[in-house]
């Protein structure tokens, strides 16, 4: 016979309070977590809920696939998200999956066709001189006039009076350059340094000189009957009317836009034609300028060709009066920034200063150097669904889990009786544990379930019962061989455990590897399945085995009821082992004669 090992016996009574304790803590912190949140039900996918999904993927230009990175992927997103909330979407989604797609998401009741034009093109970036601009929408202080700006005689008049006043106004949201020549003057003639050459117009409505509200006509706008119609008619407060504003505008057309102040009004503008693109940037960052206060900066860096067309329309500009000595930095039709010039910035590189925090430098950094993108989406797929569809789709996939989980729930009943028990008892609390976590994933990281995740939750019910069955086995082997239920469940659990885990490993590498390699709906059957797998360990660790040891001390199941699945008659055991001394051999001695 083997020597047993020495050490903690494998018949050895372990101590399933433990463990019943930990998993029991674990379900209250995370179903009082849930309803802390609010978030109660699990986030639904589109092909649930209904509305559209669009895949796009990153393709390079020739010899720059470096291009496609995690920095170019995570700009791309933030513009598709302004495109998405541009149409007036609310709780639309686009994220990154995988290193080369995105996925947006948009929920029911927009309009799928628009949708796919405004995120499947490249964003581009404009600087374009500022004609006229005002409030729109309800905090308009007038309505335009078709008239001239003014007389340029009578600008000069008034030009020290209008930048006293503009200064008060736009201390609060200042945009700063820092050109290399770093003129000590102020153009403004109010003793600012050349770092103070740019500051960004902030104000509630800018005014012409005389006090009355811009006008588009000018030299910029001219005679242009059209773009007076849309000026006027324009109302940024709208989200259709700022989705449609500049469309079908070419780089050299004046066009008309929106965009908001520091207050967060949205202002309508007149803009000339672009005079820098976002191709003309080298590099944008974000900077914490500690040597003059300003804190949070934007610093940009123009290429040689840019810097040039900088320094021209800059100086063209200086020449101006408030409001037309303005430029707008224009992103997809929008202005996300407009500072004014005082004078000529001939250095190839500006410096944006004003109330910035660490995310909101970063990400107007973000749009200066990545406004024109260096990659091309193409739309892998498109997939539309209906809200009343979407429901079917839910019901459906609930009727089939409902109806897998009967059938291995009668499985149980027949063919392991009592212990049917422990194993449904572990399966809805797998089932609780799964539905808690996924609720919670919706708001942490943005899961949401959708059909293929319903199917991989279904799977996940047979992979959790084989879990259970392969322990119960492995105990009714014991039972075989002569020994009682409570020694029968320690020496068990060894075996059972390994071929658990080699198991559930398996499963899990197989989930992990389709996740990473597929895309789209694939990820979140892929997600579910790896999710399930690894709370079927958890489960049977800290739920079934010390569940079973419980149970192994009651009388019904000690005694081998007939209706416990543990009757060692209807098994065929042997009879009970016992232990038997080794008789010793005799002593050595002559033999006999007659023996031999």
């Amino acid at each position: 016979m083997v020597a047993p090992k020495k050490g903690k016996n494998a018949s050895a009574p372990s101590k399933p309070g433990r463990s019943l304790a930990l998993i029991l803590i674990a379900i209250v912190a995370l179903t009082g977590g849930m309803f802390a949140t609010g978030h109660t039900t699990p986030r639904l996918g589109i092909d649930l809920a209904g509305g559209t999904s669009i895949t796009l993927r990153a393709v390079p230009e020739a010899g720059q696939e470096s291009a496609i990175n995690k920095t170019n992927m995570d700009t791309a997103v933030d513009i598709m998200e302004r495109r998405v909330n541009g149409l007036g979407v609310s709780e639309s989604e686009v994220q990154t999956q995988g290193d080369r797609n995105i996925i947006v998401n948009i929920p029911k009741g927009t309009n799928s066709e628009e949708a796919r034009q405004q995120v499947g093109t490249t964003a581009k970036l404009y600087f374009r001189p500022v004609v006229a601009t005002e409030l729109s929408g309800a905090n308009a202080t007038g309505s335009p006039s078709p008239s001239a700006t003014g007389d340029p005689s009578d600008k000069a008049s008034d030009k020290a009076t209008d930048k006293a006043t503009d200064g008060q106004d736009k201390a609060t949201d200042g945009v700063s350059s820092t050109p290399s020549d770093s003129a000590s003057a102020s153009a403004t003639g109010q003793g600012r340094a050349a770092s103070d050459a740019l500051k960004a117009d902030p104000s509630p409505s800018a005014k012409t000189s005389d006090g009355a509200s811009p006008s588009p006509s000018g030299s910029a706008a001219g005679d242009d009957a059209k773009l007076q119609q849309q000026y006027a008619a324009l109302d940024c407060t709208k989200a259709d009317d700022r989705a449609k504003a500049g469309d079908g505008s070419k780089p050299g057309d004046s066009m008309v836009a929106c965009g908001q102040n520091s207050q967060g009004q949205w202002q309508k503008y007149v803009l000339g034609p672009a005079s820098v693109d976002g191709t003309d940037i080298d590099k944008s960052e974000a900077v914490l300028n500690t040597q003059t206060g300003a804190g949070w900066t934007v610093t940009m860096k123009f290429t040689d060709k840019g810097g040039k067309k900088f320094a021209d329309i800059t100086g063209k500009l200086a020449k101006n009066q408030s409001p037309q000595n303005q430029f707008a930095i224009v992103l997809d039709n929008e202005v996300v920034s407009d500072p004014y010039v005082s004078q000529a910035l001939t250095g190839g590189s500006a410096e944006i200063s004003g109330n910035f925090d660490q995310d909101e430098a970063q990400g107007l950094a973000n749009m200066l150097s990545y406004g024109a993108l260096p990659l091309t989406f193409k739309e892998d797929s498109v997939t539309t669904v209906t809200a009343a569809l979407g429901g079917e789709q839910l019901k459906a996939g609930l009727i089939a889990g409902a109806i897998g989980l009967a059938l291995v729930v009668l499985y149980l009943l027949v063919y392991y009786r009592g212990l049917s028990f422990i194993a449904v008892a572990s399966l809805l609390v797998s089932a609780g544990l799964t539905y808690v976590i996924m609720s919670l994933l919706g708001p942490t990281i943005g899961f949401a379930l959708n059909l293929p995740a319903v199917c991989g939750a279904i799977v996940a019910i047979g992979i959790t019962a084989d879990s259970f069955i392969v322990y119960f086995e492995r105990v009714r082997d014991e039972i075989r061989e002569g020994r009682t239920l409570r020694p029968a469940v320690e020496r068990a659990w060894p075996r059972a455990r390994r071929t658990i885990l080699v198991s559930d490993f398996v499963s899990f590498l197989a989930a992990a590897v389709l996740f990473i390699v597929t895309v789209g709906k694939v990820q979140g059957f892929a997600f579910t399945l790896g999710l399930t797998t690894l709370l079927d360990v958890v489960v049977v660790f800290l739920f079934t085995k010390p569940l079973l040891t419980l149970m192994a001390r009651r009388k019904f199941f000690a005694s081998g009821h007939k209706w416990s699945g543990l009757d060692p008659k209807s098994l065929g055991a042997k009879p009970p082992l016992r232990r038997t001394r080794r008789q010793s051999r005799p002593a050595a001695g002559p033999v006999d004669p007659k023996e031999a």
